[in-house]
């Protein structure tokens, strides 16, 4: 833990030089405020522990975009890249929420004109956020569609929205419970994403070459946006405190959906994708690390096999 320091952190094997905030959240925490017994401590210090006997790890990333941390990983045991690990249908429900299909909803507006906003299946956003959120959407004058869970607040807060926000909304709003997030933001009329910086969500909207408005809550999603933001430039911070205003939402909502703002970010999202898309094609980096892999485990296989046999 790091006891609230602000030294930039430049030991790290394969990482640069990185300041305490954009650590994961959980090794923000200072000793004195650590709680071992919750679920999310407990599954991660187990991860930590796990991987260190792991035979393979598989990373659902890029060799081209994190090749230094990578290569440290890859000093210590074997590590293969294969990403992105992402389904261009919907096969499968992401969530217990039932989805809506927001095609018609969508047809017929203008390319690159809609927001979407997401913060994930897991992660929760306090009351006061949401409210400055719906106040800044509204005022950016913007059309959105916006992913709310039922429990995006907590399971005992049902009304969280600002009194009369559907209604000021209507028409150029569409707020849902839960959707086919690849369906949505592969959509022409879907210009930039507002997100939680969740792994999985980052790589999507590369993939669909959208720029990104960063807005991280917990864990990993604070370094993901440094990738996004410092290293990658394909995105732009929501707010650079924890507490967000409506003006801030408003401003750089409108910063990330105009095409003269955000013409370097675009570029530079299309030179991601690149990245990602050549990666899966029949010669690219993760077509060649999961075939590697794969032949790794024939011969571990092969081999026990053989020792098995010679021992009988």
């Amino acid at each position: 833990m790091l006891d609230n320091r602000e030294d930039m952190i430049d030991y790290i094997p394969g990482v640069k030089a990185i300041d305490p905030k954009d650590l994961m959240s959980y090794l923000q925490v200072s000793d004195k405020d650590v709680d071992t017994n919750t679920v999310v401590y407990r599954i991660i210090f187990k991860a930590f522990t796990d991987v260190k006997k792991a035979d393979f790890v598989l990373c659902n990333t890029v060799q081209e975009l994190e090749p230094g941390s990578l290569s440290a990983l890859q000093a210590k045991q074997p590590v293969y890249a294969i990403g992105p690990v992402l389904s261009t249908e919907s096969v499968v429900p992401t969530s217990l929420w039932a989805e809506s299909d927001c095609t018609a909803w969508l047809k017929g507006r203008p390319t690159g004109s809609v927001l979407y906003v997401s913060f994930g299946s897991y992660a929760h956003v306090g009351k006061k956020e949401i409210v400055e959120i719906a106040h800044g959407l509204l005022l950016s004058g913007l059309s959105f569609i916006w992913v709310l869970r039922p429990d995006i607040v907590g399971s005992d807060v049902p009304d969280f929205l600002p009194t009369g926000f559907m209604d000021e909304a209507q028409g150029r709003g569409l707020v849902v419970q839960w959707c086919c997030q690849m369906a949505v933001i592969s959509n022409p009329a879907i210009g930039g994403f507002l997100t939680h910086c969740g792994w999985n969500s980052i790589l999507e909207s590369v993939w669909c070459g959208l720029p990104l408005l960063c807005y991280p809550l917990l864990t990993d999603q604070f370094t993901n946006r440094k990738l996004v933001v410092d290293d990658w430039r394909i995105g732009i911070n929501l707010c650079e405190k924890k507490i967000v205003t409506r003006d801030e939402v408003s401003v750089n909502v409108k910063r990330l959906m105009n095409n003269e703002t955000s013409s370097e970010l675009r570029n530079n999202v299309e030179k991601v994708k690149r990245h990602i898309k050549d990666a899966v094609t029949s010669v690219g980096s993760s077509e060649t690390n999961f075939n590697s892999f794969v032949g790794e485990v024939r011969d571990s296989i092969e081999t026990k096999l053989c020792q098995i046999n010679g021992l009988e």
